[in-house]
């Protein structure tokens, strides 16, 4: 080998500089190859009701497995977020609550440490005898999307800018339910879901740009409810699943074509004749969990992969919670009973049987989430916050402290992100440690 000595660099070592020089290029240039799709990933996850995907369970680990006798330690509060019963929406760099102030409905950003970005009004609020606000945002592609209590569906800019705006009710002539209209909405890629009901459309997509329809649902001539839409994947078919007044319902999330419909009412051929369907359905492989309070039935229902009707795989008679919500940990779900409309116990039901395993007065009935392989439970009457180990066996409560701020009903569903424990009450919200 010959070496060429050029100002005392030898050909051996410049190659080596330049070889240097492209695998630095190549490590920057698989870098930006990771980091946008990390970047699309993370404009595209939806935020929201529930967690990303409506199951109410939390990705958190190293949390507290019992707190203080005083409850855990609050980082901080607010009073100026409007009254409601919605749920906080936490993504990276701010937070989003809605609220009713005065006769609006009110969207307030804050920073992470509880101080206000901005708010908004999105539309009028509710006219019904529960009028303070219910819909939880949804953050999605960057554009925060809502439902009004008069049912206009709005696109919010991440600096609270306006983009658009559709009162789906007035278009699609839906029937207010009668505790007011109460949606978070559901996005599903380019699309946000709206359900009017009524004799025009079961369910409309809207496009998450400009507000333009997507696709209509014909009439199921069923009226509309309270439940959060679920977006179910199984068997190559990609649906959204809800519920109307009568029937447990699932719509191509494509086209809006009804796959198939599910006649609830039937089910319940009970003495109480009152009904209100608040709880999103429980997913899992394959098979459907769907609950509502006023001594309705539960059932476990068997989705087909060809998108043709469900089947039912059990009944259960005890877990029927009102609006609280469910969670399905390892074989078995968790949630509270409706025995009046001020009072319920709390129940475990085996996800495999149906079978009951146990029915335990706790204070009242109530909310419930999870994360970290525990259960958080928000009582609704006197605002008492538990931490409860998931077990077959008994109700297994091992910390609880109690809200005391804030006014009416505890119906907001907690929230969890990176180790705080957000809960609201009316106007109030605070947050706490859980590490």
């Amino acid at each position: 080998m010959y070496y060429f000595i050029i100002d005392g660099f030898s050909i051996l070592r410049f190659h080596k500089i330049i070889l240097a020089g492209m695998v630095y290029k190549c490590i920057k240039l698989i870098a930006a190859i990771i980091l946008i799709p990390s970047t699309i990933v993370l404009s595209q996850a939806q935020y929201g009701w529930r967690g990303t995907d409506r199951s109410g369970i939390y990705n958190e680990s190293g949390l507290l497995k019992k707190w203080p006798v005083s409850g855990p330690a609050l980082l901080w509060e607010t009073s100026d977020i409007g009254t409601g019963y919605s749920s906080v929406t936490v993504i990276p760099d701010a937070i989003f609550i809605t609220g009713r102030k005065g006769d609006n409905d009110v969207l307030t950003a804050l920073t992470q440490e509880g101080k206000k970005i901005w708010e908004v009004i999105y539309g009028k609020a509710s006219d019904s005898n529960y009028p303070d606000t219910r819909g939880t945002a949804s953050f999605s592609n960057d554009k925060i999307f809502l439902v009004s209590g008069m049912g206009d569906m709005v696109c919010i800019s991440k600096n609270g800018k306006l983009i658009w705006s559709v009162n789906y009710f007035k278009k699609y002539s839906g029937v207010t339910p009668d505790f007011g209209i109460s949606e978070s909405p559901l996005v599903v890629g380019n699309k946000v879901i709206g359900t009017p009901g009524g004799k025009k459309a079961a369910m409309v997509a809207f496009n998450i740009e400009n507000g333009n329809i997507v696709w209509e649902t014909a009439s199921i001539k069923d009226v509309t409810q309270y439940v959060n839409p679920l977006f179910v994947d199984y068997g190559g078919k990609k649906m959204i699943v809800t519920q109307s007044a009568d029937f447990i319902f699932a719509v191509d999330s494509n086209t809006g074509k009804l796959l198939w419909k599910f006649d609830y009412a039937a089910a319940n051929t009970g003495p109480e004749k009152r009904f209100a369907h608040i709880n999103t359905p429980v997913f899992r492989d394959g098979y459907l969990f769907v609950a509502s309070g006023y001594d309705k039935v539960a059932l476990k229902l068997k989705i087909k992969s060809d998108g043709s009707d469900p089947t039912v795989v059990w009944r259960n008679n005890d877990l029927d919670p009102c609006l609280g919500g469910m969670i399905l940990l390892g074989d078995y779900l968790y949630g509270s009973n409706w025995e009046t409309s001020s009072f319920g116990k709390w129940v475990c039901v085996d996800w495999n049987t149906g079978k009951t395993m146990w029915i335990t007065d706790w204070y009242n009935k109530g909310s419930i989430i999870s994360a970290d392989n525990m259960l958080f439970i928000y009582e609704e009457k006197t605002g008492h916050m538990g931490l409860m180990k998931p077990a077959a066996t008994k109700m297994d409560i091992v910390s609880e402290f109690k809200i005391t701020k804030g006014s009416g009903p505890y119906w907001a569903h907690p929230v969890i992100d990176k180790g705080r424990l957000f809960v609201r009450h009316g106007n109030y919200l605070g947050v706490y440690s859980l590490k």
